[in-house]
């Protein structure tokens, strides 16, 4: 029998806002994170605007010595699992794990790229002043395990800790993991998600260079526009998602709250081409395929999907083909939303945030808006919840990531009962 895994905590650092309840407020209200680039001069660059997290302190969380040897993909993780273990009830902020629970609590935190800050910085002490300058802490501070690292220093948890670099879709793979990793009893409680920090001078410049980004430079909070007609690339954005999750039993033993309850799991891969998705859309099929199969669930019985609506031409107009495919008629009555009009799209974070508001579509009976949508698409032809936030009840909802190298995910959540 497989064990039952819940989901008891939640935590984000976003564009849109800090916190979960500030992040799922700014959505509601259709509010976009997106802006002009602040972090460097991007005078020359054919790209000038980012989703980048505003006003964050990492010594709210952080001790100023210890920040000072982290990324700020490791900061935002810091503090979104520390929301989430507070949020969860597990233990006290500032609390390790004790001696009962510690080997049973595990740490899974993902990342595409790790910090590309630190990379970008070492590499130009080296070549400006020789390889004695280069930071004692700048591997330990790029290297995408580390969040995982971190946190688990931080909190104590001796149990699983890994991470995985699988692009677009390692946040989603992370949670995926964790919870196949509960299930099969390896560990009671898993901390898990995805952090990223990549609004570089060398990062804008190469997606650009890919001609993946969004040009429209002259109207930041439009840009991002998911399915609909007049896209033209996505907003890079940074941040991090995190989520709790818990063998049921293990959860109501402790009396913890449950948001929802995590069934299903899907991995494929498209074997197609390095960037582009598969223009039969098999890989995303399957992934979806895979998460209903692995929980159980008819396709009809799906209400919302929170897509990974890039705003690109191509994955927008295939991961549509692959809704109508994997639900067929089903498809017309679906509700299906890209929170990245408004986060931009937060890389291998962007899996921990879009899994953390498809639970909160479920608890709060509410569906995240796709903002900027003006002008159908005919090859885009779903409800894409336009523009303004929707009351509906969700028993079943399905998050989709995708990355490059064809890598899919796809996680399916489901509202509790016992």
């Amino acid at each position: 029998m497989k064990r039952r895994v819940v989901v008891t905590g939640l935590g984000l650092v976003t564009p849109v806002g800090l916190t979960v309840e500030s992040t799922w407020a700014a959505l509601l209200e259709g509010r976009s994170g997106v802006s002009y680039i602040e972090k460097f001069d991007t005078t020359k660059f054919p790209v000038r605007i980012a989703a980048e997290i505003k006003e964050f302190d990492p010594l709210k969380f952080i001790e100023k010595k210890e920040a000072r040897k982290m990324g700020a993909f490791i900061h935002y993780a810091i503090a979104a699992s520390d929301e989430a273990i507070f949020d969860s009830g597990l233990i006290e902020r500032g609390q390790k794990f004790g001696a009962d629970v510690s080997e049973r609590v595990g740490t899974y935190i993902s990342s595409g790229i790790g910090d590309f800050w630190a990379i970008e910085r070492e590499h130009s002490k080296l070549l400006d002043d020789g390889p004695g300058r280069v930071s004692p802490f700048f591997i330990p501070s790029a290297i995408v395990n580390l969040a995982a690292g971190q946190v688990s220093i931080r909190s104590g948890a001796k149990g699983p800790n890994s991470a995985t670099a699988t692009a677009c879709a390692a946040g989603a793979h992370a949670i995926g993991d964790s919870f196949r990793i509960i299930e099969r009893g390896d560990a009671d409680v898993m901390i898990c998600g995805g952090a990223e920090s990549a609004i570089t001078p060398m990062s804008v410049a190469g997606f650009a260079a890919m001609r993946a980004l969004s040009t429209r430079n002259d109207d930041p909070s439009h840009a991002s526009r998911p399915f609909e007609r007049d896209r033209d690339g996505f907003i890079i954005g940074e941040g991090a998602g995190i989520m709790i999750l818990e063998e049921l039993e293990f959860a109501k033993a402790r009396g913890a709250k449950i948001y929802a309850e995590i069934v299903g799991y899907g991995a494929t891969a498209d074997a197609f081409h390095i960037t582009m998705p598969d223009e039969t859309a098999s890989g995303a099929v399957r992934v979806m395929q895979m998460a209903l199969r692995d929980g159980g669930a008819q396709p009809e019985q799906v209400d919302y999907i929170n897509a990974h609506g890039t705003s690109t031409p191509y994955n927008d107009k295939f991961e549509t083909l692959a809704i109508r495919k994997t639900f067929g008629a089903h498809a017309d009555k679906l509700a299906v939303s890209s929170t990245k009009s408004m986060t931009g799209h937060l890389l291998g974070a962007a899996g921990g945030i879009e899994a953390v508001f498809s639970v909160l579509a479920i608890t709060r009976s509410m569906l995240p808006p796709t903002i900027n949508y003006v002008n159908p698409d005919p090859d885009c032809d779903l409800d894409y919840v336009p523009n303004e936030a929707r009351e509906a009840h969700v028993t079943y909802a399905l998050s989709n990531s995708f990355g490059f190298g064809g890598t899919n995910a796809a996680l399916l959540f489901k509202r509790f009962e016992e």
